[in-house]
């Protein structure tokens, strides 16, 4: 799908989009496992994050700070880390204090002044309380795992985003996770814009986005902000 001539709405994954939620994650589990004097590698926490956190929401549903929990023990126990799982909440404790990007806040600024905005997230509610004090915007729809008691990929959160929307026309939606939003995005036809932080490289059998930039700050240009 191509980009809207006339964007109406413009949506936002949260987490590795506006959220460095890598450096939060790290530095949690850093803190934590000095604690102990154990020590840990950010090269091997994170993408073993990325990988329970996938599996456990493939689950059925539960709240994102219980899913969290949940991966903090089981990459304990894959790392030989004798944490005890009654201190699992420090991860979930720690979402308050993750930061935006450096470009996040002045380009969704500039986004929110031109379009309506919303944001689509695999969290809850309270936890997504705690980040939106960091953003300093209005959101006219935000819609959350919590909100639709499933986690994406699956489509239930952009079906109910299109549904208080009104239906897709003029619809953009931006993300950084081709897993979670590009990929779902491209299957409903909702034009979606990647923000590829990692540089990462599409295989033979996987669908472009209808855009791909290297940060915020290009994604706005895109949709005619300076």
């Amino acid at each position: 799908m191509p980009l809207p001539t006339k964007p109406t709405f413009v949506t936002f994954d949260v987490y590795g989009t506006l959220i460095d939620w890598e450096k939060g994650i790290w530095e949690a589990f850093e803190a934590e496992a000095n604690r102990d004097g154990f020590t840990i590698e950010r090269e091997e926490v994170i993408p073993l994050f990325m990988e329970i956190e996938r599996e456990i929401e493939s689950g059925s549903y539960e709240l994102y700070a219980e899913v969290l929990r949940r991966t903090v023990v089981e990459i304990a126990k894959r790392l030989g880390w004798p944490l005890e799982p009654s201190r699992s909440g420090f991860l979930p404790d720690s979402v308050a204090r993750w930061a935006p990007f450096r470009e996040t806040r002045p380009a969704l600024e500039k986004i929110a002044k031109k379009y309506q905005v919303g944001l689509i997230s695999n969290i809850d509610d309270k936890l997504l309380g705690q980040t939106r004090r960091h953003l300093q915007v209005d959101f006219d729809i935000v819609v959350t795992a919590q909100q639709v008691r499933s986690y994406k990929p699956d489509v239930a959160h952009f079906n109910e985003c299109a549904r208080r929307i009104g239906g897709k026309k003029g619809w953009v939606h931006i993300a950084s996770s081709y897993y979670h939003d590009i990929e779902p995005c491209v299957k409903a036809k909702i034009p979606v814009i990647w923000v590829n932080r990692h540089k990462e490289t599409l295989d033979a059998g996987q669908r472009k986005p209808t855009a791909e930039v290297a940060n915020l700050r290009e994604a706005a240009k895109l949709l005619g902000i300076a």
